[in-house]
């Protein structure tokens, strides 16, 4: 009797009821993930812990981890990279596979000869506290040849949360019915048992390790009792540093049944006038299809844009459906926009940036740096 493969595409009905939830509803940090994604989604719990554990190993989902809150652990900002043609795709790579500090990696383009055009290497780019973002971005030019970078550290944050499946198919212009949480960005000071307990927090999860209690064996790890882990867990999400616990799938590659979840993503941009920074955000940062909704300063480069968004989907013509019904919303909020556009993003590779300081000194050892002259 042949036993029959369990379902790993994305689309599978129960793949996509567990995914709905996994991907980016369990905000904080749960002592039950995986128990309480079986509740949130109608699936018993041990259907739950196979059907992750197998789109794992199958490439649907890249990654399994508890995510942190980098903004409050780590100085950051998104980075945007003059790079000449023939180093753009060498450039990427050292950014992808040499740099730990830098997280998402996009090759973004416009359609029209916008402002900023010329930045087409996209990356945010995370230093542990007590080094410079500046220095570290001045390492990364020398080392991939960018002839000019531009930081946009986020000021504010209006929306994060990477709901892929639960965001096809929805309506341009759905939103909630109240404005968008403002979320501010300081960084908080933590302790060497904080910063332990942080470290076997965020690994990612091997397809072994998915169980339903996966827990205790990270406290082994963090050298603790599991009650103790548990506290001091709970402890840094008090301080606002834990994000959420989630799946990630991958954004454009093909997965198993050879479909890619999303194809495109847009970076919107928007120019309000100063000091209406956190009212646009909290209007736009309310629209379902968002990822991520930030106060960035673009300056004179950008066309002084200041409010940032990110939307996925597989139509591009979709997408502008949904920018504009942001438009109007804004405009109907009697909120003027004197600029606005979109970068599309092509290539991409997202991985999680480094936020400790031991990793940042053992990355500059083995990069004969000195450590001293990348500090603040």
């Amino acid at each position: 009797m042949t036993i029959e493969a369990v379902p790993v595409r994305f689309d599978d009905p129960i793949n996509a009821a567990v995914l709905a939830v996994s991907e980016d509803k369990l905000q904080g940090f749960h002592r039950d993930p995986f128990g309480e994604i079986s509740r949130r989604a109608g699936v018993e719990l041990p259907v739950v812990v196979e059907r992750v554990r197998e789109m794992v190993r199958a490439g649907t989902i890249r990654r399994v981890r508890q995510t942190l809150l980098s903004t409050s652990l780590a100085q950051g900002a998104l980075v945007a990279w003059q790079v000449s043609q023939d180093k753009l795709s060498s450039a990427f790579d050292y950014m992808f596979q040499q740099d730990p500090f830098s997280g998402h990696v996009v090759i973004r383009t416009t359609e029209a000869a916008v402002s900023g055009a010329r930045y087409k290497l996209w990356t945010t780019l995370k230093v542990p506290q007590g080094f410079s973002l500046e220095k570290h971005a001045q390492h990364l030019a020398g080392k991939t040849g960018a002839e000019h970078f531009m930081m946009m550290p986020a000021k504010r944050l209006f929306a994060l949360g990477v709901g892929h499946v639960r965001r096809r198919g929805m309506e341009p212009g759905g939103r909630t019915d109240e404005l968008a949480k403002v979320t501010d960005v300081s960084v908080v000071d933590l302790s060497d048992v904080e910063w332990r307990a942080l470290a076997a927090l965020k690994r990612e999860f091997e397809p072994e390790e998915i169980i339903a209690d996966p827990w205790p064996a990270r406290a082994v790890e963090a050298g603790m009792s599991t009650d103790e882990f548990y506290e001091t867990a709970e402890g840094l999400d008090k301080k606002g540093v834990i994000g959420r616990f989630s799946t990630f799938l991958e954004h454009v590659k093909p997965v198993a049944g050879g479909e890619a979840v999303t194809r495109y993503n847009g970076l919107y941009h928007w120019a309000v006038p100063a000091g209406r920074e956190i009212e646009a955000g909290r209007e736009v940062g309310r629209h379902h299809i968002l990822t991520h909704c930030y106060w960035r300063e673009g300056g004179a480069e950008f066309n002084n844009v200041n409010i940032m968004a990110v939307a996925h989907g597989t139509d591009k013509d979709v997408l502008l459906e949904h920018k504009a019904a942001i438009d109007a919303h804004l405009e109907e909020a009697g909120i003027p926009v004197s600029y606005s556009s979109v970068f599309w993003g092509g290539r991409s590779e997202i991985k999680p940036s480094e936020v400790s300081p031991l990793v940042y000194r053992e990355w500059c050892a083995n990069a004969g740096v000195d450590p001293a002259s990348m500090r603040l």
